[in-house]
């Protein structure tokens, strides 16, 4: 009885990870982007670090905005030593600070005549309800509020560089988020609701494509947000160790992952496509809350005033 239990379950998971391996979205894109400029933030492990060695596989400048010296210099010189693209650069950027955003942002203005393709791949899932030094809850920040100013401290860049790209990282989670506009800046008030701010984020992160997109009509420059997948990386390190196990078994790898952004980032046939959502490098359509343009707009406006306050 035991050990057919035992051969069900295996059974059962070499099925599931078969037809999840097989409807795992590929960017399929040979596209080159030799003389081209990217950003991808978090680019030190995960998704965003797969992201960025492809696209210096591709021959692009890849700046990798990340918040620790050492673990973003690391993956700057593994990311040459495995691509012998030696144009790629670190630069100090912690998006749970505004002031670390402008001066990222003002270096980049600084050094940079183009930028082709910016990449807001950074986030978190820290469960702590703790503050920033902005005042704001830590995973709302980095997930929402730092990506939309540095997005928008560097649109003279983007436009005057077109056609070029942005692509936000979201998640299918944006389907339970709520954008309770007259809380999403401050701290929650239990930890059960806490729980919801990564839901709530991701949904920002839908809406603030949406709305960008249709700011962005005529310019050249798109904008596209994804859900990369349930993946193994680095954001999970805080879990015990059975967990970790689980999820090294079932979820996607970071190359998996990375594949719908960098699709995005490249794919000729999303030359002039925006403003959508896609997960498997398949357009998709995302929940009803994300497609709400009064929201967006409101959330735009909130986030404008909290971004200059």
């Amino acid at each position: 009885m035991l050990i057919y239990i035992i051969g069900s379950i295996f059974a059962g998971y070499v099925t599931f990870y078969v037809y999840y391996r097989l409807s795992t979205g590929k960017c399929t894109s040979n596209a080159k982007l030799n003389n081209k400029v990217v950003i991808v933030t978090g680019a030190n492990t995960g998704i965003g670090f797969e992201t960025a060695k492809d696209l210096a596989l591709r021959g692009a400048k890849v700046i990798l905005g990340c918040r620790d010296q050492g673990r973003g210099t690391a993956a700057r010189d593994r990311i040459i030593s495995a691509t012998g693209n030696n144009n790629v650069v670190y630069k100090q950027l912690d998006l749970a600070s505004f002031k670390s955003v402008i001066a990222f942002a003002a270096d980049i203005r600084k050094t940079e005549t183009a930028l082709h393709i910016l990449i807001n791949n950074a986030g978190t899932g820290k469960l702590d309800n703790s503050l920033t030094e902005d005042n704001l809850p830590v995973e709302m920040q980095i997930n929402y509020f730092g990506p939309f100013l540095l997005t928008n401290l560097l649109l003279p860049l983007i436009k005057s560089s077109a056609p070029s790209r942005i692509v936000n990282v979201s998640s299918v989670m944006h389907r339970w988020g709520k954008i309770d506009l007259d809380n999403i800046h401050k701290q929650a008030a239990s930890w059960l609701k806490h729980s919801r701010v990564y839901s709530n984020s991701k949904l920002a992160n839908v809406l603030f494509t949406q709305k960008l997109s249709r700011n962005l009509e005529g310019t050249g420059v798109t904008v596209n947000s994804l859900h990369p997948g349930a993946v193994s990386t680095d954001i999970f390190r805080r879990q015990p160790k059975l967990s970790r196990f689980l999820i090294g078994l079932f979820f996607k790898t970071s190359v998996e992952g990375a594949q719908t952004q960098i699709h995005l980032a490249v794919a000729p046939e999303l030359n002039n496509v925006t403003g959508k959502y896609f997960v498997d490098c398949v357009e998709q359509t995302p929940s009803l809350t994300a497609q709400d343009k009064k929201l967006a707009d409101k959330l735009w406006e909130l986030s404008e005033r909290i971004c200059k306050s």
